[in-house]
This record gives C-alpha cells, structure tokens and sequence, in this order.
C-alpha cells in the first residue's frame, strides 16, 4: 500500500486558495443562474461533489419542483414549495442542504448546520436513505432520531452530527436531555409535509423546538398540500420567503393529483363495507395494494380477520401502535413484494415512497380533501400509472365530492357487480363466537370507528347522529353495538396533546411548585401487580356479560368489569341464614372435632363387590356356628393345607417350564452367535484341514433335545448340567481352534498368525528358539 504523503504549508495553503476560489466561483454561478429551461442536474450550479453522488444514485433528470425550488433555495432565500405527491419534493431540499453546508466550509466541530424536521418515523428513514445516497462524496456526518430508537445511543453520538434528521418528539427530547446537540450554529431549518408538522397535533412540540433555534436561518418548507396561515408562517420566522411549485398550487386551475392516477369511488353503506373490500381483494390478487382505515384498531381487527378467512393474496399490516421494529421490517417487505395487500392507517400517507403500487383503496372517508391527496399519492408515482378507490356511504357522498371537485378532482364512479360480490358477515360472526380475543378487537374497532366520526369538525360529511350503529356493529360479526363513553370535545384536544407529547415534558409537568421533583420511593411492581391492574381486557359489552351468565355489572361511570359492592367480608351471626347458623356449643365442637364426628358416623371401611353387585367388606368373620358347620378344626387344617399344596405344586411346574423356554432361548442365541463367528472366521483355515469338531450337532432343535433329557433330575443336577454346558460358550472360538492357526507347509515354512497380546508373542518367540 503506498504511503501516505504528508503535505506542506504551502501545499495545504494552495489546495485552500484553489478550493475558496471554486467555490466563490460556485456562488457567482449561482447569483447568475436563469435557466427556466433546466433539464439536468449538471445544468445547476450544483458542486462536483453533489454531481457525482446524483450520478451514483441514478439521479440524472430534473422534476418541475426541482428545476423551480432549487435555484431559489441556493441563493438563500427561504421557500414554500408545494407539489404533486411523487414529484421529488425530497431531493428538492436535500441537495440545498448539502450545497450549504459545502459551500460554508461545515466541518463535524461546528455543530448542527442542517435540521430536517419529519413527521413520522417512516417518513424520515425515507429522507435519511436518500441523504446517503446522494452524499456519498461529501464529507459531512448524518444521523437519523426517531421514536422506538436507544435514545443513549443516539445521545453518544450527537455531538458529531452535522445533518440531524428526526420527529418532532425525539429532537425536542434530544434537545433537553443531549448535552452534545448544539443548534448554535443552525444553518438550515427544513420541513418536510409542513402542513402536517404544523397541525395540532404537532403544535406546542414544533413551537418548543423553534423557540431553540436561532433566528437567523434560511427555512424550507415543502408538502404536496402546503398551507399559507400567517399564523403558522410567523411561528416559523418565515417573513420574506418565496413560493415555489406547480400551477396547480398557486392558481388551482389543475388538480392536484397526479394525471396519470385514475380515480373512482363507489357508494356503498356502512354495513357493506367489509364485503366490498373482501370481494375487491378477491378479485385483484396479482395487484400490489394500499387498504387505508381512520384508525389502528381498524387496522388490527381487518387484518387479523382477513388472515383467517384466506382472500389469496399476502396480507400486511402497519399502524402507529407498532413496535418500531416490526413497522422497519414490514415497509421493506412491502416495498419488494409485488403481489401484497397492506392495511395501513394515515402513518404511510404521507412521502413514503412504494415502488409500483396498483391500486390505493380508502375504506374510511378522509377527514379532509388533504388527507385524500396525500393517500392517492401513493401511487403513480414518478409519471407511472395507477388507480385509487373511495369508498364512500350515501350520507358523505354528495358533500364529499364537492369538496374534491372544489379542488379541481373528479373521480369517476363504479358501479359494483353483485355476482362478484361475496358477504363474509356469517365467517365473522363465526370467528368471534369462537375467539373471545377477535370479538374483544371487534368491539375496540367498532369503538374507534364510531369515535372519529364523532371527533370530526366537519359536521356535512360526518354525520354522527345518523350512524347506523347496530348494522355496522354486526356486519363486524359482533352481536350487537358495545356501549360507548364520549367526551367533550376539550376533554378530545386534551388527550391529543397529552398524547403527542414528549414523556420528558409530562414528567416535568408532574413537578411541585418550586420546580422540584418529590423524592419518593417507588413500590416494586411485577408483572403480575400490571397485569391484575389491567381493566376490561376480554369485554367490552354487556352482551359478552350475557353469554357467559356473569352476574357482574359493568360500571357505566369508571367502567370496571367487576366492581366491588362490599368491602366487609366479617360474617355476623344475624346475616347468617337460619340453615347454617350454629344450634348450640355441643353441635359447634361435634362439628369441628374429627373423633366426634367419627363416633356417630363410625369407622370408615372399604368395600368389594361380588358377581351380584353386593356390597362386602374386605374381610369378613364368620360367627361359631358357621364355622362348626364346616367341620372341626383339624379337619378344615388338613383340606386348607391340602389344597395350598396343590397351588404350589400348579406354580412350581409352571415355573419350570418358564425356566426351561428362557435357557432354551438362551442356547439358541448363543448357537447363533457361534455360527456367526465360524462364518466370520472361515479365512483361518485351508483347503486341507480337517472339520472343525464343535460342541453340539449344529442342528437347534438336536441340542434343545439333548439337553432336555436332563429335565426330569433333580434340581441340584440340572443347575451342574446348565453350568458346564454355558462354560462351553464362554471359551473364545479363537482359543479352541488354535490347533488350526499353525500349519506345516512343504517348504519347511511355519505360517503362523499376527500375534494380538502379550502371551501370543512370547509364545511365537519360544517356538521359534526352539525350531
């Protein structure tokens, strides 16, 4: 390997001198530039560096977005681009940001230069996967903070990050707990899908991150729905910006959907439309699909369902409540399958990037026209075809298609074939009479359902009072409509914020007045005591109460599954009723004393039964009477001793003939045995010797009757015979036959065999000093 070659001052001031020479160069560039016309990226005053990562990437052609926002964006100023969903928002940003932070020299000791701010987790692995592409040849560090991530890990790691992407909850965790995150010298502040980032839900988090910052950065903000609330602009600092984007988004004379997305909706009721989803899925299976629910619970209970009921095609799953792990691990799956249904909530609406999804289908009506963009956009993507389906009831359908057409998007309505289509009402149903775990996700899907229509602001599409609840509860396989506690709707905003915000802020919320925390010492608590202090785990409805004949009540107020009427479990001897209660202290003691109770109950015995069914004692005594009838005493002691001889003599001849099979067995085996060895051993003997003399005649049954003879000795006798002939058997065949091993030949030669131990050896050594 060559050695490194170590420069001079002089050297390292030239490479210095020619490097701030190319890059006044590239802002002269930059200050001229005025192509509208740009089709390249080598058309931009872009550095070498970023042109060659672009290349390696397979980033060769510019997208409208790109050839608009991007020039603004190097000169400094901030942006408010807006375009089709699939336009290529995400390099509109990063290569400003690169260019950036090349341009001013960004070295790992000066800090944050660059906060990308996403607003889901998904969303921002997205983002980090392309900055490594296409920043392969510069020299800055990226890291990526997300929710469901070692937050330690991250933390150690912090300080040296020039390029910070994350969501709003972890960077503002990250911005209270790491020491190391130092945003002193931000550069650039960027948003990506800033209308959601700028939302409620996201609010006070984003308003507490930017309090942080420093005010003099440039900002962009990209989404495929951009809002321009000057509330929510002034939030941002973001005075005198530009906006950038499409026709479509400035003037509306377009749609804001991509034309090559063919759109349609049906009009189906509530009640129909797990049937209509299952029917569609059962005939699109060589199709790759995006199934989108209001809710994550939806989301469970459908995919855990169609699982069972087997539609044909792979089914995936992906909500919010996932571990992190688990929602990494099914995008990239869904990403290379080619023929796969995902159930998904509103998490993957938004930027993700699916190659060649067919079809978007939207179960649930969006809450907004938003909302219905950015899921449509999840396919034809990039200029590549695809087709989207809504599902809509006759109460959402006129109001909803005003407010898309009032947005310039029309889609076309289908018509549903009945012949393809099939009821899986009576599977469900089916389903949860058997698994109480299916019904309880049923009734929670139910609950959630009905919960966002009723949180909904737009009160013309989501009609709550004319929710058919029983026929939707059972076109969910439920018997009937579960009970549902609504709030207010401060209490709703409330639990939201409560909701999205940091766990870190919620400790601080629980501190006393004088900012301090109160020492007290936790309880252990194992995981029995949280699992005992779980509520309502199998139930929801009084109907599960019903089947089950449970006599507990569930509280309409805190709705426990069992609540405790009496907390005094101290019988007294008036709430005793008159059977139980005690007559009198003799009765008491007699009750509690076993020898008591044994006197008047007697001993207990255990009984046989005769051919009759009779019940009798074991043993039985007879009185003197019966006993003189049979005889006198001596008599009936000879006829008993008699007849226990004749037993004996029965045994003892069956235990001769036992003993007698098992040596007959034995002898067989061991003739087998020896046969076995002769076989083995016929290399020992030539031609010319003569047959071996073995014991016995070589036929079984000649020896089994030979050695019967013997049967009729006495005892003694046959255990003598039985030992000499086993003695027999226990001499090696080698040692019997070694008159065979040695034979003289006619040359005076003495072939002998490989002596094996000791004594063959001294025994060969002998003969030999004697020959």
């Amino acid at each position: 390997m060559p050695r490194k070659q170590h420069l001079t001052t002089s050297q390292r001031k030239q490479i210095r001198k020619r490097e701030d020479q190319y890059i006044e160069e590239l802002h002269t560039k930059t200050q001229e530039f005025n192509n509208p016309k740009a089709t390249y990226f080598q058309d931009l005053p872009l550095s070498n560096a970023v042109l060659r990562g672009l290349k390696d990437a397979s980033y060769v052609k510019l997208t409208d977005i790109q050839r608009d926002s991007i020039p603004v964006s190097l000169k400094g100023n901030d942006v408010l681009g807006a375009a089709k969903t699939g336009s290529g928002k995400t390099l509109a940003f990063l290569i400003p940001v690169l260019e950036k932070l090349y341009r001013e020299r960004w070295t790992e000791y000066d800090g944050v230069g660059a906060l990308i701010i996403s607003p889901t987790r998904e969303l921002a692995m997205q983002i980090y996967e392309v900055l490594i592409k296409i920043g392969t040849h510069c020299s800055f560090s990226a890291g990526l903070v997300i929710g469901g991530k070692d937050v330690k890990f991250e933390a150690e790691r912090i300080s040296k990050i020039n390029i910070l992407i994350g969501t709003p909850g972890r960077l503002l965790q990250h911005l209270d707990q790491s020491v190391g995150l130092n945003i002193d010298n931000l550069q650039m502040l960027v948003l990506d899908e800033a209308d959601r980032c700028l939302d409620m839900g996201f609010k006070k988090t984003l308003d507490a991150i930017v309090s942080n910052l420093p005010p003099i950065r440039q900002t962009l903000l990209f989404s495929a729905t951009q809002s321009q609330s000057l509330n929510d602009l002034a939030r941002l600092s973001l005075t005198d910006y530009k906006t950038v984007g499409t026709p479509a988004n400035v003037s509306g004379s377009q749609p804001e959907t991509p034309e090559t997305l063919q759109q349609h909706y049906i009009v189906v009721e509530l009640a129909d439309k797990l049937d209509t989803l299952f029917s569609f899925i059962k005939t699109h299976l060589k199709c790759k699909m995006i199934v989108f629910f209001s809710s994550s619970k939806q989301v469970h209970f459908v995919y855990e369902t169609f699982r069972k009921l087997q539609p044909g095609i792979s089914l995936m799953h992906l909500h919010g409540r996932q571990k992190q792990r688990a929602r990494t691990e099914t995008l990239d799956k869904f990403s290379r399958a080619q023929q796969v249904c995902l159930i998904a909530t509103d998490v993957v609406s938004r930027g993700i990037d699916f190659p060649a999804v067919d079809w978007v289908v939207q179960v649930d009506c969006p809450e907004n026209v938003d909302t219905y963009i950015h899921r449509v956009g999840r396919s034809a993507r990039y200029g590549k075809q695809g087709k989207s389906l809504i599902m809509l009831t006759p109460q959402e359908n006129e109001p909803f298609l005003q407010r898309l057409k009032g947005r310039r998007i029309e889609p076309n309505m289908l018509n549903i074939k009945q012949s393809k289509k099939k009821s899986i009402k009576p599977q469900l149903q089916s389903l949860l009479f058997k698994d109480p775990e299916l019904k309880y996700l049923g009734q929670k899907a139910f609950i959630s359902y009905v919960r966002s229509i009723y949180i909904q602001k737009d009160h013309e599409v989501f009609k709550f009072d004319q929710l058919p609840t029983e026929e939707f509860a059972q076109s969910l396989g439920l018997p009937g409509a579960p009970k549902i506690k609504l709030r207010g709707m401060g209490a709703i905003e409330r639990s939201k914020d409560l909701k999205n915000a940091p766990r870190q802020l919620l400790k601080l919320n629980k501190a006393d007045e004088n900012g301090e925390f109160e020492d007290k010492p936790k309880e252990a608590r194992t995981k029995f005591d949280k699992m005992f202090e779980r509520k309502n785990q199998t139930v929801l409805s009084e109907h599960y109460l019903n089947i089950t004949k449970s006599q507990a009540q569930a509280d309409e107020d805190d709705g426990d599954f069992i609540s405790l009427k009496r907390g005094d479990h101290q019988l007294k001897e008036e709430d005793l009723p008159p059977l139980i209660a005690p007559q009198s202290k003799r009765a008491v003691r007699k009750a509690l004393s076993k020898k008591a109770s044994l006197a008047s109950k007697g001993n207990a015995s255990k009984m046989v039964f005769d051919e009759d069914g009779q019940a009798h004692p074991v043993y039985e005594l007879e009185d003197e009477e019966q006993f003189h009838e049979k005889g006198d005493a001596m008599s009936q002691k000879q006829e008993f001793l008699t007849k226990e001889a004749e037993i004996m003599a029965q045994k003892d001849v069956e235990d001769k003939q036992l003993a007698k099979e098992k040596r007959q067995e034995k002898k067989r085996k061991q003739l087998e045995a020896l046969r076995r060895e002769m076989e083995e051993n016929e290399s020992y003997y030539s031609e010319d010797e003569e047959p071996t003399v073995l014991l016995g005649t070589g036929n079984l049954s000649d020896d089994m009757d030979e050695h019967s003879e013997g049967e009729d000795k006495e005892e003694e006798n046959e255990s003598q015979e039985q030992d000499e002939q086993e003695s027999d058997f226990e001499e090696p065949p080698r040692k019997k036959h070694a008159a065979h091993r040695e034979q003289k030949q006619d040359d005076g030669l003495l072939e002998v065999e490989e002596p094996e131990t000791l004594e063959d050896l001294e025994s060969l050594t002998s003969r030999l000093i004697n020959q």
